[in-house]
């Protein structure tokens, strides 16, 4: 199946680049033995944890100054009148213990809203601060793992991982299609089989965005370090849709893909915030 990282209990796994973290190595064409075990650990699309309490904010503290994602509606210009509006304060449909993780760098935010607790499908909405405002863009149709979302993931429950985390590495099996994030290029993103659905699940990895839970920033996705340990899973990304569920991680078209790729920015300190709405209202 797609790949997927875990959250841990009421975690958020913290982003940022860690000391002494392998350099990445791009364009590397992966051995078939290596292949072969980049495939038998990822085949479960949803294995890995970060350990951070939930409760805690990622970046250690509420944002302030008036830039916290938050949750009110998006506004927009009347029918009729030509006249903008300002974009909104806060985030729509974040409350104030998920706004509390976002970091205070934060430019880029990729929200993620499951339907429910124990739903499959969910949309995508890029969110970019322009100095006074928060603007969305497009709402992308997505899948999540199987079984929903948790605040407590762990490798195998087919649920993925609530909470904010960092977006820093990025790679597929397809060439960089203009992406500013490091980007590693290799066979090691070759997948086959089929689905929960029976559907087939190669081209899945042509595109994936690394999300960092449970893994070392600065590395490439197919990097198998687990800091939290293999049973807290590890693995999730965001990759290309197969038309069905995850194990973990979250999937979009492969042209929202192509789109995201080119829009994140690692000088905008890229998160992504995903989970069920009502735990992102929390």
């Amino acid at each position: 199946m797609a790949s997927s990282i875990d959250c841990p209990p009421r975690p958020c796994h913290r982003a940022g680049r860690q000391a002494g973290a392998p350099a990445r190595v791009r364009g590397r064409v992966a051995s078939a033995a290596v292949v072969l075990a980049v495939l038998a650990a990822l085949s479960g699309c949803g294995a890995g944890a970060g350990t951070a309490q939930r409760d805690v904010p990622v970046s250690g503290a509420p944002d302030t100054a008036g830039v916290a994602p938050g949750a009110t509606g998006t506004a927009q210009g009347r029918a009729g009148t030509g006249a903008r509006t300002r974009a909104p304060a806060r985030i729509p449909g974040l409350g104030p213990r998920t706004r509390a993780w976002i970091p205070a760098n934060a430019r880029q935010v990729v929200v993620v809203t499951g339907r429910g607790k124990d739903a499959n499908r969910s949309r995508v909405v890029l969110y970019e601060h322009t100095g006074s405002g928060w603007e969305g863009g497009p709402a992308w149709p997505a899948h999540n793992a199987l079984k929903g979302w948790t605040d407590d993931h762990w490798a195998g429950d087919l649920r993925s991982p609530i909470g904010v985390f960092t977006l820093t590495d990025a790679g597929g099996l397809l060439p960089d299609p203009g992406t500013r994030l490091p980007y590693d290029r290799s066979q090691g993103f070759a997948v086959g089989g089929t689905g929960f659905e029976g559907e087939p699940l190669e081209g899945s990895f042509d595109y994936v965005v690394a999300i960092d839970y449970n893994r070392v920033p600065g590395t490439s996705p197919l990097d198998r370090t687990r800091p939290l340990g293999a049973d807290r899973g590890g693995g999730i990304w965001l990759h290309v849709d197969h038309e069905g569920p995850t194990q973990g991680c979250v999937s979009l078209s492969e042209r929202h893909m192509e789109e995201l790729l080119r829009a994140l920015d690692p000088g905008r300190h890229p998160v992504i915030v995903m989970g069920d709405a009502g735990s992102l209202r929390e």
